[in-house]
């Protein structure tokens, strides 16, 4: 059973896996925004979208950990899952798993997106969005405190995937 710390949304720890993959990629890059950087980042959202900055200006921080594989690279599927599987071993709830397959948009929209919740009650502590590429993985990781609503608004930001498919419609009537 997971502890409470292991349900806190630690931007300094990735699941011990991504270091194994990360040995097999060609090019990783990881960087981690801070509550300052992500303040500098909200100002640059346009004043015509509020709630995205407010969403934003919620964020303690944001980490960002990308592998691209080369040309014919494959990610190891075994660490893949091996790092599926570590947010579950900590107590993370696991939200959605978007599969697309054969998409004219391009490699990009071709793999397999996993979103995790770290909750406290209704608010949302902490996030974590894999997102894998038939020669990429890309993992995420949100901590702060939000509502559900707000990571909505994040989406398109910082990493986060937008799913096209999910029906939310970002209006000014609500």
């Amino acid at each position: 059973m997971a502890d409470s710390t292991s349900k806190q949304a630690l931007l300094e720890w990735a699941p011990p896996a991504l270091a194994q993959l990360s040995t097999q990629a060609a090019v990783k890059s990881s960087f981690t925004l801070d509550r300052t950087m992500l303040a500098a980042a909200a100002t640059l959202v346009p004043e015509s979208e509020p709630e995205t900055r407010q969403a934003i200006n919620k964020l303690d921080g944001v980490s960002v950990h990308l592998l691209r594989f080369g040309p014919a690279g494959i990610a190891d599927e075994t660490q893949v899952e091996a790092v599926r599987q570590a947010y579950h071993l900590r107590g993370w709830k696991h939200l959605v798993t978007n599969v697309s397959t054969a998409n004219p948009k391009g490699p990009l929209h071709n793999g397999t997106t996993d979103l995790w919740l770290v909750m406290d009650g209704v608010n949302v502590r902490g996030a974590a969005v894999l997102v894998e590429t038939p020669k990429s993985l890309t993992l995420v990781t949100l901590a702060g405190n939000l509502s559900p609503v707000d990571l909505l608004h994040l989406r398109g930001r910082f990493g986060i995937p937008r799913f096209e498919g999910d029906g939310f419609k970002e209006t000014k009537d609500w």
